[in-house]
């Protein structure tokens, strides 16, 4: 019989931001969305850009995250990622601030012009979840 909840654990490398139970999660890998519902088979994933949402007892809660990877594993869910920030702190002046600087970036190499296009996705991804 699968578990009724599953437990998430969000880590980013200064802090354990969030650890309780959830009953549904929705976010993004690096080539499309995924949704975990409690009894989900084993997965090691790679994160993408944008919003984790995960049903809880207390209600919905949103988190903007910065890649990384994503464990299932039995009931737990570990989501290690650089950046988890609640949707509601995310500030539009910050988002269209990260967006101007991706922009200016150089892309002249191949290898800048993937950084330039990366850092421009974060920041659209963070700019849709801007208050």
């Amino acid at each position: 019989m699968a578990d009724k909840q599953l437990q998430l654990v969000i880590v980013t490398p200064e802090r354990t931001v969030f650890d309780e139970p959830a009953s549904a999660l929705r976010f993004p890998l690096f080539d499309g969305q995924i949704g975990i519902l409690p009894g989900r088979a084993p997965l090691v994933g790679r994160l993408g850009y944008g919003e984790l949402k995960a049903t809880t007892p207390s209600g919905e809660k949103s988190f903007f995250i910065d890649g990384g990877f994503v464990q299932v594993k039995g009931s737990v869910v570990s989501i290690l990622t650089a950046r988890a920030i609640p949707t509601a702190e995310v500030k539009r002046s910050d988002a269209e601030e990260a967006l101007k600087k991706a922009s200016a970036l150089p892309g002249t190499t191949e290898q800048q012009a993937a950084t330039k296009a990366r850092e421009i996705e974060r920041a659209r991804r963070l700019l849709t979840l801007a208050h």
